[in-house]
């Protein structure tokens, strides 16, 4: 189980990206791979497709990271490693270790 789910607002804690957040965008669960908006950008060919409306040239593009080098960001605190709780009615949750929010998430 990553703990990130698609949404989520993330930092990067090491690489070459190191310090920038951004919103979750997808997620790889065989590879443990995700893809995080603005980060990790790399340059892509294009070739031109009239059809589509596709111009040609040279795209940046983000590629996956690998989930340990993501923290979750809390609204309130910042990055932190969450905990996993139950509510009254047994649905589990994830809560910050620092505050208890659970309202972030993925719906924030």
């Amino acid at each position: 189980m990553l703990g990130i789910k698609k949404g989520d607002r993330v930092k990067v804690i090491t690489g070459k990206d190191q310090g920038k957040e951004g919103r979750v965008l997808s997620l790889n669960h065989e590879t443990n791979r995700v893809l995080v908006e603005h980060v990790n950008l790399v340059k892509k060919h294009v070739r031109p497709n009239p059809s589509r409306n596709i111009k040609g040239g040279i795209a940046q593009r983000e590629s996956p990271v690998h989930y340990s080098n993501l923290m979750l960001v809390c609204p309130t605190c910042g990055p932190i490693r969450p905990k996993m709780q139950q509510d009254a009615h047994g649905n589990r949750m994830r809560v910050c270790r620092k505050c208890g929010n659970s309202t972030w998430g993925a719906a924030s």
